[in-house]
């Protein structure tokens, strides 16, 4: 009997402390917290920056509105008559919600063969590499927000094609995404652990 409990304890004492890895940041208005609370995804943003050029707010910005900074993040389950199970609604999934086919690519691109979109460091690196290939193929600025996020969501393809223009909700959600990054550009500015 005494096994059995301690063995329990065990159990919830494990699942308890090995969570935390993957818990997002508190406080998601905040980059300063972020980055406090975890200096690992500095470090992830920061060698981005430096291998790809991506500024680190604009990583931030990006990332928040893909998954709100959860590492297991998926696109919601779809019904059928509202509740037959038919799948997701894409792919998509970890920290920036890349879709299986252009994770592939990625890793293909840089023989990163091992990378995973659910840490930090890898799913950073695929952004940078994304947002580079959206610079090199559609003149994107990598300071440019607002169009890095449409072309990251509607592809470099659809991008050039100009399929955003049609959705408003979505040049709303690039706008959102700009703001953030302002915000959190203006914040990581104050950041002592930034400097």
């Amino acid at each position: 009997m005494s096994r059995l409990i301690c063995a329990m304890v065990l159990v919830l004492l494990v699942s308890a402390c090995g969570g935390g890895g993957n818990t997002p940041p508190r406080n998601l208005d905040n980059a300063c917290s972020i980055v406090s609370q975890k200096p690992e995804y500095l470090k992830a943003f920061k060698a981005t920056e430096r291998k790809w050029g991506v500024p680190v707010h604009v990583q931030m910005a990006t990332i928040h509105q893909e998954s709100r900074f959860r590492a297991k993040a998926r696109t919601p389950h779809q019904f059928i008559l509202g509740v037959i199970p038919a799948g997701r609604q894409s792919s998509a999934y970890g920290y920036s919600q890349a879709l299986d086919g252009t994770w592939d690519d990625y890793r293909d691109a840089t023989g990163r063969r091992f990378a995973r979109r659910d840490r930090i460091r890898d799913a950073t690196d695929f952004m940078g590499w994304y947002m580079n290939q959206t610079q090199k193929k559609n003149g994107v600025s990598l300071w440019d927000t607002r169009n890095q996020y449409l072309a990251y969501h509607e592809g470099h393809s659809g991008y050039a094609r100009g399929s955003y223009r049609s959705k408003t909700w979505l040049l709303r959600v690039a706008n959102r995404v700009d703001a953030r990054a302002q915000d959190y550009q203006a914040q990581l500015a104050t950041c002592r652990r930034f400097r």
